[in-house]
C-alpha cells in the first residue's frame, strides 16, 4: 500500500478506535488533566500500530518468516510516532513533578484560609439534638432497603444507589439516594418508564420514606449508552474535569445531580480544587453551570468531606515548607481519618478532629468546613480524638457488643461533647452516647436523646466539671417514674412514623416512637415495667423517656 493511502486508512482506523475509546472512557479534553494526556498517548499509539500493520504486505511477512526480519531501524515514520507517543507521557511526568508539594509546599498550604473561632459563640448550647445527622451511611442503607423492600413493584426492578447524600431539606437534615437499575436487562425493560423515585432517610428520627416522582428520571449512573449519567454530562461539558457527583433535591422536592468541576491550583496538575458547579436535571437532561460563589443556597454538597480534609492537611503540613513536614514537623497537624456532619443555619458543614502529626491519641482542636462554600473554621479544644471517644462509648456497654458511629460535636452546658449512636450487628440504632471531649472517660448513654443528655449532665456534676447551680436546664422535661402493668398496646402509624401507645391498668397512656426505642416491640399485655416518663399537654398521656422490665 502506498504511503499516502496508508496514512489515510490508518487515520480512519484510528478515528474509529479513538472515538469508541472516548465513548467508553470519557476523559476530559483539558490540558490540565492527566487523563487527557494519557488518552492522547493511546491515540498516537493506535495510529502508529495501524500504520505499521498496513505497511506490512504479504511479501514482507514471508520474508520475516524466511528469517529476513523487517527492520524499523531506518523507518523515520515509526521513529516520529514513537516520539509523539512519548511526549504526552513526558508531559505527565514533568507536570506531576513540577506540581508536587516538594516544589510548591507554600502554594498548597495557601489553597485555603482557616479562621480561628470560638466554640461557645458558633455553637450555642444544645436543647434537643435536632441538627445532627447521627446516622451513618451504612445504617441509612439498612433502613432505606427495609423501606424499599415493602414496595414489591419497585424492589423487583430497582435498587437504592449505594451512596446517600447528606442534605439540609427545609431546615432539617436528611439523607437522600435515588433508585438505580439492577443491571443491563432491567434498564432495557424499564428505560421507557425511567427511575420512578428516591429514598429519603431522616437521620435524627431514624426513619425513611420512599418518594415517588411525578416525572421519572432518565439519566442515572446505572443507565447505559447515551442515558448514562456521566456520558450525558461529559457530552455537554467535554472540557470540564468532573470531580464528584451528588444526588440532591431542591426545596420543592425536585431531583438534581450536583456535579463539582475541578481545576488545578498549583502548576499543571497540582492541588485540584473545585471552581464550578453543574446542576443537572436527570428527568429532562437540562443543565446549568455556576461558579462556586454563585451556587444556589439549596445546593448542599459542592466539596466532599474527603476533599475538605485533604485541603486542610495541605494547610497543616506544608505551612512551614516541605522539609519541615518530613523532618522537623514543627506545628504540623492533620485531620483524623473520618468526618461527621453538622447543620448550621441552612448549610451542611463537615466536622473532623485535628491532631498533631506526632500524636495519635488526642486532638489539638477540630475544624468545620462548609460543604457548599468551602469555608473553614478551627476551634482549639484539646481532647480525645474521635476514635478514642468511640471506643470509650462502646466500652460503656461492652457486654452488648454495640458499634459506635463516627461522632459529631455539640455544646452541652458549655462543654464540647461528642455525640454518636450505638448500633447492633444488624445496623439498628440501639442507644445514643455522649462523650466529653476533654475527659473522654465521662460517658453517658440512653435509649433516647433526652435520657442520654440527662444522664450526661448528672455525670458532669458527679465529676465536678459542672456546678449544680449552673446546670439547671429548664428545657429538659421533668421525669417521673412508675411501676405499671401493661393492659393494652397499640402501634398506629402517624406521619409515616410508628408510635407505640401503652395503656396501664389505670387507663394512663404512655407513648414513644418505635424508631427511638425498638425494644418496645418486645412488650406484651400483662408485662410489668418500670417506666420513666415526662408529662405532655394532655393529662393522661405521658411521654416515655425509658423503661426497665420488672418481670416477664
Amino acid at each position: 500500500m502506498k504511503k499516502g493511502k496508508r496514512i489515510v486508512f490508518s487515520s480512519i482506523i484510528t478515528l474509529a478506535i479513538v472515538a469508541a475509546a472516548f465513548y467508553i472512557t470519557l476523559p476530559p479534553i483539558n490540558l490540565q488533566s492527566t487523563e487527557f494526556w494519557g488518552f492522547l498517548t493511546f491515540s498516537v499509539v493506535v495510529f502508529g500500530v495501524s500504520n505499521l500493520v498496513l505497511s506490512i504486505n504479504l511479501r514482507s511477512a514471508r520474508e520475516a518468516v524466511g528469517h529476513t526480519p523487517i527492520s524499523l531501524k531506518n523507518n523515520k515514520f515509526a521513529i516520529v510516532v514513537i516520539v509523539l507517543a512519548l511526549l504526552p507521557m513526558l508531559v505527565i511526568l514533568v507536570g506531576n513533578i513540577s506540581s508536587s508539594t516538594f516544589f510548591n509546599a507554600k502554594a498548597y498550604a495557601n489553597v485555603i484560609t482557616v479562621e480561628n473561632a470560638i466554640f461557645e459563640e458558633d455553637m450555642p448550647e444544645t436543647d434537643t439534638v435536632s441538627n445532627i445527622a447521627l446516622m451513618d451511611s451504612n445504617s441509612a442503607n439498612t433502613i432505606g432497603n427495609r423501606t424499599l423492600g415493602a414496595l414489591s413493584n419497585v424492589v423487583s426492578q430497582y435498587e437504592i444507589a449505594p451512596n446517600y447524600a447528606q442534605i439540609n431539606y427545609l431546615g432539617t437534615p436528611k439523607k437522600v439516594a435515588n433508585l438505580e437499575y439492577v443491571g443491563f436487562f432491567k434498564w432495557l425493560g424499564n428505560r421507557d418508564t425511567g427511575i420512578p423515585g428516591f429514598v429519603m432517610v431522616d437521620p435524627v428520627n431514624i426513619s425513611a420514606e420512599y418518594v415517588e416522582l411525578t416525572k421519572p428520571m432518565k439519566y442515572v449512573d446505572s443507565a447505559f449508552f447515551n442515558e448514562d449519567l456521566l456520558r450525558a454530562v461529559r457530552f455537554r461539558y467535554p472540557t470540564k474535569i468532573l470531580h464528584n457527583f451528588s444526588f440532591e433535591i431542591d426545596e420543592a422536592g425536585n431531583p438534581y445531580y450536583i456535579i463539582a468541576c475541578a481545576k488545578p491550583k498549583v502548576g499543571l496538575f497540582g492541588a485540584l480544587d473545585i471552581n464550578e458547579v453543574i446542576k443537572f436535571d436527570p428527568c429532562s437532561g437540562e443543565s446549568e453551570i455556576y461558579s462556586v460563589d454563585s451556587t444556589p443556597s439549596w445546593i448542599d454538597t459542592v466539596y466532599t468531606g474527603y476533599l475538605a480534609s485533604e485541603k486542610y492537611d495541605w494547610y497543616g503540613l506544608y505551612a512551614n515548607g516541605f522539609w519541615n513536614s518530613v523532618i522537623g514537623n514543627k506545628d504540623c497537624k492533620v485531620t483524623t481519618d473520618d468526618f461527621g456532619y453538622i447543620m448550621i443555619g441552612d448549610d451542611v458543614w463537615y466536622f473532623t478532629g485535628v491532631t498533631s502529626i506526632t500524636s495519635d491519641e488526642s486532638n489539638i482542636g477540630f475544624i468545620i468546613s462548609n460543604a457548599r462554600t468551602g469555608e473553614y473554621k478551627f476551634y482549639p479544644i484539646i481532647g480525645a480524638e474521635e476514635y478514642s471517644a468511640m471506643r470509650s462509648a462502646e466500652g460503656e456497654v461492652q457486654e452488648k457488643r454495640y458499634t459506635a458511629s463516627f461522632p459529631s460535636l455539640i455544646n452541652i452546658s458549655g462543654e464540647a461533647t461528642y455525640i454518636m449512636v450505638l448500633k447492633d450487628d444488624s445496623g439498628i440504632v440501639r442507644l445514643y452516647a455522649l462523650v466529653n471531649v476533654e475527659q473522654y472517660t465521662v460517658v453517658a448513654t440512653g435509649e433516647t436523646q433526652e435520657s442520654a443528655k440527662r444522664s450526661y449532665i448528672e455525670k458532669l456534676k458527679q465529676e465536678g466539671i459542672l456546678d449544680d447551680e449552673l446546670v439547671d436546664d429548664p428545657d429538659l422535661p421533668v421525669v417521673s417514674s412508675a411501676t405499671i402493668t401493661v393492659s393494652d398496646i397499640k402501634m398506629p402509624v402517624i406521619n409515616g412514623e410508628t408510635v407505640v401507645y401503652i395503656t396501664d391498668e389505670k387507663g394512663i397512656v404512655y407513648k414513644e416512637k418505635l424508631s427511638q426505642n425498638e425494644s418496645l416491640i418486645l412488650l406484651g399485655v400483662g408485662d410489668k415495667i418500670e417506666v420513666f416518663y415526662s408529662d405532655t399537654s394532655i393529662e393522661r398521656i405521658k411521654e416515655i423517656e425509658s423503661f426497665n422490665a420488672v418481670n416477664k
